[in-house]
């Protein structure tokens, strides 16, 4: 169990992160969203004891994280995957680690071995590894110690499809076998994919949050027409707010016949009208990121 509770972290007059409250259970992968200099870096720093909040708590199994004996055998932390020492080897950072967790020496092999950092690989030193590489080893001394909790910050940068659908399979598994997950991800597809719970940040603030498919369903309307530019304007016309997608549509935060009933008024040819939860995570987090700009986060 992960508890956020007012958590809030001022850098001087800039907010970084304001009255921030979460958790996160048991059994479970929780999404922790928003833009670059959201706060979301920040939120996790101090959950894990890095960072002192200026106001708030957060705790880890039920007290804060730098009050946890041998904290790696509770929970297995990853927010920074070139954090580690670029002139051992893979095999050397594990070694290391299993003797200030005081954990049997063949438990490395079996972690290395479970994120695909085997033989060879893990005889290489750090430096020559790769972005995805390291990922693989920070994922590795995160799991060392056989944790119940994991916290990951961008755990899938620098990962190939093959490792990123092996990483989703990795996450899932730990959380139905009881383990308690809190992932960071810009990749959106991939967070939908493996999450059950969605807490979304912006300007430092929570903006949404709950189970992930009443967020998805609850997410507006997608409206694209031929003429987006009248289209915008139909829409400014019927005091409806939207965002703009990638792909050149628009998520309103109204029902599909407001929304068709507005475009309709104007004359316009649509060429696409549906439940913006059908188009997944995307939708719902441009819609809800809109209006909290992000800012520059500081460390």
């Amino acid at each position: 169990m992960i508890t956020v509770q007012n958590l809030s972290k001022r850098y001087g007059p800039h907010p970084a992160v304001d009255d921030v409250s979460f958790h996160c259970a048991p059994g479970t992968v929780t999404g922790f969203l928003g833009p670059n200099g959201a706060g979301k870096s920040t939120t996790m720093r101090m959950i894990c004891g890095l960072t002192p909040p200026t106001a708030g708590t957060a705790t880890v199994a039920g007290v804060p994280y730098r009050h946890l004996g041998n904290p790696g055998r509770h929970v297995g932390v990853l927010l920074d995957a070139s954090a580690q020492h670029a002139g051992r080897t893979g095999r050397e950072v594990l070694r290391l680690a299993a003797l200030t967790m005081g954990i049997d020496k063949r438990r490395v092999d079996e972690s290395l071995e479970r994120v695909g950092l085997q033989h060879k690989a893990a005889k290489r030193r750090v430096k020559a590894y790769s972005l995805g590489m390291r990922q693989r080893l920070g994922l590795a001394y995160a799991l060392l110690g056989d944790p119940t909790i994991l916290i990951l910050d961008e755990p899938a940068n620098g990962l190939d499809p093959e490792g990123i659908f092996w990483m989703r399979g990795l996450l899932r598994d730990f959380a139905d076998r009881g383990g308690t997950v809190l992932l960071s991800s810009h990749l959106l597809r991939e967070v939908e994919a493996v999450a059950d719970q969605l807490v979304v940040i912006g300007g430092g603030r929570i903006v949404a949050q709950g189970d992930k498919a009443d967020l998805l369903a609850a997410s507006g309307t997608v409206v694209r027409a031929v003429d987006a530019q009248a289209l915008e304007q139909a829409l400014r016309q019927a005091r409806l707010t939207g965002t703009t997608t990638t792909d050149g549509g628009v998520v309103v935060d109204a029902d599909a016949e407001t929304v068709g009933r507005a475009a309709a008024a104007a004359g316009l040819v649509l060429l696409e009208l549906r439940p913006a939860g059908s188009s997944g995570l995307e939708n719902l987090f441009l819609t809800l990121t809109a209006d909290n700009p992000a800012k520059e986060e500081v460390r």
